[in-house]
């Protein structure tokens, strides 16, 4: 039998649900997207708490921190908002940790391929600097056609761009040589 606890969880994840989720970003972010060549840094979409519970296992779902419902919303209305715009997404890569494979997946735009130079190194999980210099040598290399999307964390991105971002969020790079340059964001939002 259902507990009240159990319950209320469930009628707020239905209300969470309900809420109009947009994806903001200025006219000139979707427009340089089209054109394609760019690289779409993301942090996965809304996964409650800060690291993993003891006990993380990266092939293990169950003892790592997962996306909520909205996080799962999110990442379907991000996805959708790339189709109805027809930004061309050429290829997927995201971080092994569930919540990051899941939010690739969820957006629905390709196939996904997990890759260790997106992984965490969060609270020692990883070797920052070998991680993050192979995703600068990725980010570098990208061309196109199409559009690059990294599904990572928020502490990669950091590394790589010196700005945070909030759950969902996505910066907007142009490779430049050894450089990036930032296009702009999109925000994946409940306004």
């Amino acid at each position: 039998m259902p507990t009240l606890r159990h319950l209320t969880l469930t009628l707020l994840l239905g209300v969470l649900g309900m809420l109009p989720i947009s994806v903001q970003a200025n006219d000139a972010t979707w427009q340089a997207l089209e054109k394609g060549g760019l690289v779409i840094l993301m942090r996965h979409s809304l996964a409650p708490g800060i690291g993993d519970p003891p006990g993380f296992e990266r092939g293990s779902c169950g003892t790592q921190r997962n996306l909520s419902a909205a996080g799962r919303a999110q990442a379907q209305v991000a996805g959708r908002a790339f189709r109805a715009r027809d930004i061309p997404i050429a290829a997927v890569y995201s971080s092994s940790w569930c919540r990051a494979l899941d939010t690739a997946e969820l957006m629905a735009l390709g196939p996904v391929a997990p890759t260790p130079w997106l992984d965490s190194f969060f609270r020692g999980r990883g070797d920052q600097a070998s991680i993050t210099q192979t995703a600068q040598e990725q980010i570098a290399a990208w061309q196109g056609p199409g559009n690059l999307l990294l599904v990572t964390h928020q502490v990669n991105i950091t590394a790589l761009v010196g700005s945070g971002v909030g759950s969902g969020e996505m910066i907007v790079v142009r490779p430049e040589g050894d450089e990036m340059q930032i296009v702009g964001r999109l925000s994946v939002s409940g306004q």
